[in-house]
């Protein structure tokens, strides 16, 4: 894979569309009245976004359609559906600035660094809610949110998880991390 052209060899492509279409079929309620050879023939004419779906994959976001349309866009919706948070994201802090004012133990990344390269976008606190609909997801993890610039201007951020069938909404310094917290993005196709 070149990540500067950010292109796939044929067969990643192959793999991911058929990954893709595997956990399509496998949770229709996510995308009722969806067809697949609509969104395959969407993700064939759009490559860098296929390039950013096999990022999802690869770092354990296991991305499904949870709508067939924005309803201000009109394009699908690919968000990471992996019941705890993607496993390849985790133990990073929330942004860039937060990582640089860490004077000792840093993390490797940042979530809003690491979305930006994939090219996708951090969930926030309302499409998060809104995943929860689908499933229960990150009961034993959390994810970091897109967090309003008020609080990310007093050095907090904020995360999600759910914990006894609820979902809560926490605070934090932004430059914390934990092996238990990463993010989930959103791709809109």
């Amino acid at each position: 894979m070149n990540n500067d052209k950010r292109e796939l060899l044929p067969e990643q492509r192959e793999e991911i569309l058929r990954i893709l279409k595997g956990r399509f079929e496998k949770n229709m309620d996510r995308h009722k009245g969806l067809e697949w050879d609509l969104v395959q023939k969407e993700l064939e004419a759009k490559p860098e976004k296929l390039w950013s779906l096999y990022e999802m994959e690869r770092t354990g976001g296991e991305p499904d359609i949870i709508h067939d349309k924005d309803k201000n866009t009109d394009r699908c919706i690919f968000v990471d559906c992996s019941a705890e948070s993607p496993k390849g994201r985790r133990s990073v802090c929330y942004d860039h600035e937060a990582l640089e004012s860490r004077k000792e133990h840093k993390p490797q990344d940042n979530a809003v660094d690491m979305a930006a390269h994939m090219g996708i976008e951090l969930l926030t606190e309302e499409q998060y809610r809104e995943l929860q609909k689908f499933g229960q997801f990150d009961i034993k993890t959390s994810s970091w949110v897109k967090t309003p610039d008020n609080i990310r201007r007093l050095g907090g951020a904020i995360f999600c998880d759910r914990r006894y069938d609820t979902v809560f909404v926490y605070h934090n310094g932004a430059e914390s991390y934990y092996a238990a917290r990463g993010f989930r993005g959103l791709l809109r196709v």
